[in-house]
Protein backbone atom coordinates (compact mmCIF):
# COMPACT_ATOMS: atom_id res chain seq x y z
CA UNK A 1 0.00 0.00 0.00
CA UNK A 2 1.19 3.68 -1.05
CA UNK A 3 1.51 5.53 1.99
CA UNK A 4 3.63 8.51 2.83
CA UNK A 5 6.00 6.68 4.46
CA UNK A 6 6.28 4.02 2.18
CA UNK A 7 6.61 6.68 -0.85
CA UNK A 8 9.71 8.50 0.74
CA UNK A 9 11.05 5.00 1.34
CA UNK A 10 11.01 3.64 -2.68
CA UNK A 11 11.62 7.42 -4.01
CA UNK A 12 14.67 7.14 -6.33
CA UNK A 13 13.73 10.42 -7.75
CA UNK A 14 17.51 11.43 -6.32
CA UNK A 15 19.33 9.10 -7.62
CA UNK A 16 21.41 9.80 -10.88
CA UNK A 17 19.42 6.62 -12.66
CA UNK A 18 16.51 4.78 -11.46
CA UNK A 19 18.49 1.48 -11.09
CA UNK A 20 21.59 3.44 -9.30
CA UNK A 21 21.95 1.66 -5.65
CA UNK A 22 21.01 3.88 -1.91
CA UNK A 23 23.15 3.64 0.52
CA UNK A 24 21.02 1.22 2.21
CA UNK A 25 21.34 -0.89 -0.54
CA UNK A 26 24.68 -0.62 -1.05
CA UNK A 27 24.99 -1.28 2.57
CA UNK A 28 23.49 -5.26 2.46
CA UNK A 29 25.73 -5.47 -0.96
CA UNK A 30 28.75 -4.59 -0.41
CA UNK A 31 29.93 -7.06 2.55
CA UNK A 32 29.42 -10.10 -0.29
CA UNK A 33 31.85 -8.31 -3.16
CA UNK A 34 35.28 -10.11 -2.97
CA UNK A 35 38.25 -7.90 -2.35
CA UNK A 36 40.88 -7.59 -4.38
CA UNK A 37 43.15 -10.39 -5.34
CA UNK A 38 46.18 -9.96 -3.58
CA UNK A 39 49.63 -9.47 -5.66
CA UNK A 40 49.51 -7.25 -8.82
CA UNK A 41 48.28 -3.22 -9.04
CA UNK A 42 45.16 -2.28 -6.41
CA UNK A 43 42.26 -2.21 -7.90
CA UNK A 44 41.45 1.77 -8.86
CA UNK A 45 37.68 0.75 -9.99
CA UNK A 46 34.74 1.83 -7.60
CA UNK A 47 33.38 -1.35 -7.08
CA UNK A 48 29.93 0.55 -6.54
CA UNK A 49 29.79 2.29 -9.63
CA UNK A 50 30.30 -1.08 -12.01
CA UNK A 51 27.19 -2.30 -9.55
CA UNK A 52 25.46 0.17 -10.85
CA UNK A 53 26.31 -0.58 -14.19
CA UNK A 54 25.13 -4.04 -14.09
CA UNK A 55 21.91 -2.94 -12.66
CA UNK A 56 21.43 -0.15 -15.42
CA UNK A 57 22.32 -3.00 -18.19
CA UNK A 58 20.00 -5.15 -16.51
CA UNK A 59 17.12 -3.13 -15.51
CA UNK A 60 17.18 -1.41 -18.91
CA UNK A 61 17.81 -3.98 -20.93
CA UNK A 62 20.17 -1.75 -22.88
CA UNK A 63 23.22 -2.49 -25.43
CA UNK A 64 26.71 -2.57 -23.76
CA UNK A 65 27.77 0.09 -26.10
CA UNK A 66 25.16 2.10 -24.94
CA UNK A 67 26.05 2.35 -21.14
CA UNK A 68 25.93 5.89 -19.77
CA UNK A 69 30.00 7.22 -19.92
CA UNK A 70 29.19 8.48 -15.75
CA UNK A 71 29.30 5.23 -15.17
CA UNK A 72 32.35 2.26 -14.91
CA UNK A 73 33.76 1.54 -19.19
CA UNK A 74 31.15 -1.06 -20.94
CA UNK A 75 34.26 -3.77 -20.67
CA UNK A 76 35.22 -3.60 -16.63
CA UNK A 77 31.59 -3.68 -16.08
CA UNK A 78 30.90 -6.73 -18.20
CA UNK A 79 33.95 -8.10 -16.96
CA UNK A 80 33.17 -7.31 -13.47
CA UNK A 81 29.51 -9.22 -14.13
CA UNK A 82 31.10 -12.34 -16.03
CA UNK A 83 33.68 -12.81 -12.89
CA UNK A 84 30.54 -12.73 -10.43
CA UNK A 85 28.14 -14.45 -12.46
CA UNK A 86 31.09 -17.19 -12.42
CA UNK A 87 32.53 -17.20 -9.14
CA UNK A 88 28.90 -17.28 -7.30
CA UNK A 89 28.71 -13.39 -6.20
CA UNK A 90 25.64 -12.70 -7.87
CA UNK A 91 24.20 -16.06 -6.08
CA UNK A 92 25.24 -14.80 -2.84
CA UNK A 93 24.29 -11.35 -3.24
CA UNK A 94 20.76 -13.12 -4.32
CA UNK A 95 20.68 -15.07 -1.23
CA UNK A 96 22.11 -12.47 0.93
CA UNK A 97 19.29 -10.11 -0.35
CA UNK A 98 16.43 -12.95 -0.01
CA UNK A 99 17.41 -13.20 3.50
CA UNK A 100 17.41 -9.97 4.66
CA UNK A 101 13.97 -9.54 2.19
CA UNK A 102 12.13 -12.42 4.73
CA UNK A 103 13.65 -11.09 8.38
CA UNK A 104 12.36 -7.92 7.48
CA UNK A 105 8.89 -9.38 6.63
CA UNK A 106 9.50 -10.98 10.45
CA UNK A 107 9.65 -14.72 8.85
CA UNK A 108 12.55 -17.17 9.33
CA UNK A 109 15.32 -16.90 6.73
CA UNK A 110 14.43 -19.97 4.67
CA UNK A 111 11.16 -21.16 3.90
CA UNK A 112 10.10 -23.82 6.02
CA UNK A 113 7.63 -25.44 3.41
CA UNK A 114 6.26 -25.15 -0.02
CA UNK A 115 3.45 -26.66 -2.01
CA UNK A 116 3.82 -27.44 -5.51
CA UNK A 117 1.72 -29.47 -7.69
CA UNK A 118 2.32 -31.82 -10.55
CA UNK A 119 0.96 -29.28 -13.25
CA UNK A 120 3.04 -26.61 -12.32
CA UNK A 121 6.07 -27.98 -12.47
CA UNK A 122 5.33 -29.66 -16.07
CA UNK A 123 4.93 -25.71 -16.98
CA UNK A 124 7.60 -24.49 -15.70
CA UNK A 125 9.79 -26.83 -17.01
CA UNK A 126 8.48 -26.28 -20.36
CA UNK A 127 8.88 -22.77 -20.53
CA UNK A 128 11.95 -22.55 -19.12
CA UNK A 129 13.35 -25.34 -21.98
CA UNK A 130 11.79 -23.10 -24.27
CA UNK A 131 9.67 -25.92 -25.78
CA UNK A 132 9.42 -29.79 -24.41
CA UNK A 133 11.58 -31.05 -22.43
CA UNK A 134 12.46 -34.30 -24.73
CA UNK A 135 13.01 -32.01 -27.90
CA UNK A 136 15.50 -29.31 -25.93
CA UNK A 137 17.41 -32.55 -24.09
CA UNK A 138 18.14 -34.12 -27.74
CA UNK A 139 20.08 -30.97 -28.39
CA UNK A 140 21.94 -30.68 -25.27
CA UNK A 141 20.62 -27.68 -24.32
CA UNK A 142 22.37 -25.69 -21.19
CA UNK A 143 20.14 -23.98 -19.57
CA UNK A 144 22.41 -21.65 -17.92
CA UNK A 145 21.87 -18.13 -17.15
CA UNK A 146 24.49 -16.44 -18.65
CA UNK A 147 25.17 -17.73 -22.54
CA UNK A 148 28.80 -16.97 -21.94
CA UNK A 149 31.35 -19.53 -20.55
CA UNK A 150 33.24 -18.81 -17.65
CA UNK A 151 36.89 -18.57 -17.98
CA UNK A 152 39.03 -21.24 -16.50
Amino acid sequence: MWTPQNRKRYDRSRLRYPSDLTDEEWAHVAPVIPPAKPGGNKRTVDVREVMNGVMYVLSTGCQWRALPKDLAPKSTVHDYLILWSCDGTLDRIHHALYVACREQAEREASPTAAIIDSQSVKGAEKEAMGGSGEEMASIGADVNRWSVPCPS
